[in-house]
């Protein structure tokens, strides 16, 4: 068994998203008989009180205010992280964070630099994913389905080329925080607004009318297609972590060529942006009833009742199979690189 150091937590607006993921992903690693050690990238390594009280499975129908991520933001040093006992001893790092430091390669760089081996993408593809704008561009040239999209500012002619109804979201943040759909170029700068407390960059997305799908990927496999049907008239927020503001069917009660252009799409995203392990890719229907892939989570949500982990179970891959498979692919990179550079 593995001596694990798993780092959760963080100062994004997703920091209670990652906490509910590690307090089910540590309880099955520690059932697989490995040694876990917890480590929040703000506080530190977590005593056993500590992960009583920060490792709850709920998460609040908000996420941290402003104030809260700045004074998170002040007390975080991810420079300090692998000089931490914790990790320079661990076989390898488990990640569950979510947000730009944590998706967006700078974390993977960090552990890059020092040696370590960690769960998920490496820097640059998780760099890559997080940028919206940038993943898309890579959608278009392997000829997979997106819908348009443009980067704020852009002039009246692009906006009017995009078409309302507008989505406004930060390109580099999760978990639909700060997104807004707007109708009328009047309601445009409001939403922008909204968008760069979160994100200096910001897009901006034709909003899709038709069905939403989303498709887990692990290591080569694409597995089943669930379809998610939330109450708002988006996937946001409040329907992703509050219950009963989302149906999510898997496997998707759809017809057999659709199911396999979706997970053949979903693998072909996964493989443009050089992603490794496991990601989680979301598509929606444009009014033609076309499947427009919106984006790739490099380390989707891992509790139990999350997406990757459905789209697993609806293949037979229980919960703690699904942490063991990557624990797995994370050693045998480890034993691989041993092996070359010994």
């Amino acid at each position: 068994m593995s001596n694990i150091a798993f780092l959760t937590g963080g100062s994004t607006p997703e920091r209670d998203v990652a906490f509910a993921g590690a307090a089910q992903v540590v309880v099955a690693l520690r059932a697989l008989g490995h040694q876990v050690a917890v480590v929040d990238t703000v506080t530190g390594p977590l005593s056993h009180q500590d992960e009583q009280q920060l490792l709850r499975p709920a998460v609040g129908k908000l996420p941290p205010t402003l104030d809260e991520l700045r004074a998170l933001a002040d007390r975080e040093d991810l420079q300090d992280l692998v000089k931490l006992t914790e990790l320079r001893e661990a076989d390898f790092v488990f990640l569950v964070l979510h947000g730009r430091q944590g998706e967006g390669g700078e974390v993977q760089a960090l552990l890059d630099k020092a040696g370590m081996f960690y769960t998920g993408s490496g820097a640059a593809a998780s760099a890559l994913a997080m940028d919206k704008e940038a993943a898309k561009r890579r959608f278009e040239a392997a000829g997979i389905p997106t819908q348009p999209s443009c980067v704020w500012p852009a002039d009246e002619h692009t906006i009017d080329e995009v078409g309302f109804p507008l989505v406004v979201k930060p390109s580099r943040v999760g978990s639909s925080v700060g997104l807004s759909v707007v109708q009328t170029l009047d309601q445009l700068d409001e939403a922008v607004r909204m968008a760069e407390r979160y994100d200096d960059q910001v897009m901006l997305e034709r909003f899709l009318p038709g069905r939403e799908f989303t498709v887990g990927v692990l290591g080569d496999r694409a597995l089943a297609v669930g379809e998610i049907i939330p109450h708002n008239t988006v996937f946001d927020y409040e329907c992703k972590y509050q219950p009963g503001m989302t149906e999510e069917v898997f496997p998707a009660d759809i017809d057999d060529d659709v199911r396999d252009r979706l997970q053949h799409q979903a693998l072909e995203a996964h493989r443009v942006l050089g992603l490794r392990d496991f990601s989680r890719v979301d598509f929606k229907e444009d009014n033609q009833g076309t499947p427009r892939c919106l984006e790739v989570n490099t380390l989707p949500g891992l509790t139990s009742a999350s997406l990757l982990p459905k789209s697993a179970a609806a293949v037979g891959i229980s919960f703690k199979d699904l942490c063991d498979a990557i624990c797995s692919m994370v050693l045998a990179r480890s034993l691989s690189w041993n092996k070359d550079y010994p």
